[in-house]
């Protein structure tokens, strides 16, 4: 594989990395900038609507650059948000840098997947694709639990200042061994607009929305809830960070083959999963070990639907194929802050910390019912398992 591969995988890590790891680092935040949890979770929702707005206005005003001019001023911007992160001496300055460095978000994995695909021959592209996106599994099994620790030990502020550091090399190495020969080819955005005209792609891109807010309604007030409830230290919460990251890695591994044999079924499975297991941790998160052992299992079920998730919405977007690609980033993300938001409100209304996982798992049980409304509207098209963009367009 080239080396801009590796650069691509390294930028990849970088952006998830500053994405997840405020996750970590919540209640350091709350503290420092004298905001509460719910308040800091805000900086999530912010990241994730900012992603969401971000992704089709940066790939249209993106879309007639060469690509590798497009990647290093999309990684340029990721570098100055992050900055600002760092420096920023109040919440509504952070809040604003994470919508900054949230832009680049969304346009730069869309470019940088199509770029990765033509680095090598035909026969291998899925595998430089998913080396790309593997970057991004790294940044939760590696980037956000190291993240967090170096946030705990140092403050929350080292953490961007590392995350800037590694996006500086990200972009020296765009620009070091990205090769000159990638043209942008103008899209028929007019043809795609037009298929966008399909119930059953905005239901299954609503079933994207509230699967992903499922997940965040948990995982991003998961280290408070596991500092106040359950008892853990702030570095046992670090090596739980680890272990979801395990869970996540391994159910990204698992959906993708599952959802190859039976799409529709392997969601089904994973949304029921994620509804009951979310409801067990309620109970579990009093304990040490039925507390980790219920995440590690949630964090299995939760990654296992994102790449069938893909393959839902490409199924039937198959005609808009570019623009379903954004617009699924787009859902993921807007799910994200959807589900930031609904946890940060059942704890602003008294119902406490251990309520969060009940609002999660009330989320899967309705992203349940959005999936089979989806497939009730008409039958799919068939996917091929070899399309990249089927399997690896959207990993996060």
């Amino acid at each position: 594989m080239p080396i801009a591969l590796i650069v691509l995988a390294l930028s990849a890590f970088a952006i998830g990395t500053t994405e997840f790891v405020i996750m970590g680092l919540l209640p350091e935040v709350a503290t420092d900038l004298s905001v509460s949890i719910p308040g800091a979770g805000w900086l999530v929702t912010g990241y994730a609507l900012g992603v969401a707005i971000g992704a089709p206005i940066m790939a249209l005003a993106t879309s007639s650059w060469p690509r590798k001019a497009a990647l290093m001023t999309l990684m340029s911007i990721f570098i100055a948000g992050n900055l600002f992160c760092a420096l920023a001496p109040d919440y509504q300055m952070l809040m604003a840098a994470r919508i900054v460095t949230a832009l680049c978000h969304g346009a730069f994995f869309g470019i940088g997947s199509v770029v990765a695909a033509s680095l090598v021959p035909a026969n291998r592209r899925a595998s430089a694709v998913a080396l790309m996106f593997t970057g991004l599994t790294l940044a939760n099994v590696l980037g956000v639990p190291l993240g967090t620790a170096l946030g705990q030990a140092a403050g929350w502020r080292s953490t961007f200042w590392a995350v800037t550091l590694i996006g500086v090399l990200a972009l020296i190495g765009l620009w070091r061994y990205l090769p000159n020969r990638h043209d942008a080819e103008k899209a028929d955005l007019r043809s795609e607009i037009r298929a966008l005209n399909n119930a059953g792609l905005w239901l299954a891109l609503s079933t994207t929305v509230l699967f992903s807010a499922s997940m965040f309604a948990l995982f991003t007030y998961i280290a408070p809830l596991l500092g106040e409830v359950t008892g853990v230290s702030p570095h046992g919460i670090t090596l739980t960070l680890l272990l979801i990251g395990l869970g996540l890695t391994l159910g990204n591994v698992l959906g993708g083959r599952f959802a190859d044999r039976q799409l529709k079924l392997t969601l089904i499975t994973v949304f029921a999963s994620m509804a009951t297991i979310s409801t067990l941790f309620s109970w579990t998160s009093q304990a040490l070990i039925p507390a980790e052992i219920t995440l590690f299992l949630w964090a299995v079920a939760a990654f296992a639907a994102v790449p069938a998730l893909q393959v839902n919405v490409v199924t039937f977007g198959s005609g808009a194929p570019n623009l379903v690609s954004t617009l699924n980033i787009g859902a993921f993300n807007v799910g994200n802050a959807l589900g930031a938001w609904l946890g940060g409100v059942v704890i602003a209304q008294g119902f406490g910390l251990s309520s969060v996982p009940f609002a999660a798992a009330a989320l899967a049980v309705l992203a349940l019912f959005a999936l089979l409304l989806t497939y009730n509207t008409r039958r799919p098209d068939a996917v091929t398992a070899t399309e990249p963009t089927a399997t690896f367009a959207l990993n996060e």
